[in-house]
């Protein structure tokens, strides 16, 4: 079978050219993440993976727990994905979709671990310098890693940022071996 990437692709790059076309990116960022939401509930996954359900009672079921919160293009975007059995791979399509949204709008995803929390200034002060020194708008999202010791460790896409102290003594141990 092919990779979750490979067949999520095509359906990505189609709801993102349908809400690139009709100014919605946002709208459709929401109904993928709801969606992709819908589909990691076990009770979800568990009729997508029942060969007895009918693809037509898969489509109704995520709209009708979505109901109000899809546009009749999410409702098809949902009949197309049952009836082609891609429902399982939701979170990988929003996953995508949200790469090139991002793209389109100039903006990266930052993933910053730190060893303690940073207040709303510190935070402001680093996406301003990964802004600057990346040219894009810069998103973060901040967690804390205990393991760090000290300092953080950023990652961007495939770049990765690593100014932590747990990083700096690994760095110093291969040193002294050497």
């Amino acid at each position: 079978m092919a990779e979750p990437s490979t067949i999520a692709r095509p359906y990505a790059e189609a709801a993102f050219r349908l809400a690139d076309a009709q100014g919605k990116l946002a709208e459709w960022s929401a109904a993928l993440a709801n969606l992709a939401a819908v589909a990691a509930d076990a009770r979800v996954r568990a009729a997508i993976g029942d060969p007895n359900v009918p693809a037509a009672k898969l489509a109704g079921l995520f709209i009708s727990i979505l109901a109000g919160k899809l546009t009749g293009e999410s409702e098809n975007f949902v009949r197309v994905l049952a009836d082609n059995g891609r429902l399982e791979v939701l979170a990988e399509i929003r996953a995508q979709y949200e790469v090139l949204k991002n793209a389109r709008e100039g903006t990266v995803e930052a993933e910053v671990y730190t060893a303690f929390d940073m207040d709303a200034a510190q935070v402001a002060d680093l996406v301003a310098r990964l802004e600057k020194s990346t040219g894009r708008n810069v998103r973060a999202r901040v967690s804390v890693d205990k393991s760090l010791i000290g300092g953080v460790r950023i990652v961007m896409g495939d770049k990765v940022i690593d100014g932590s102290a747990r990083a700096q003594l690994a760095a110093l141990e291969t040193a002294l071996k050497a």
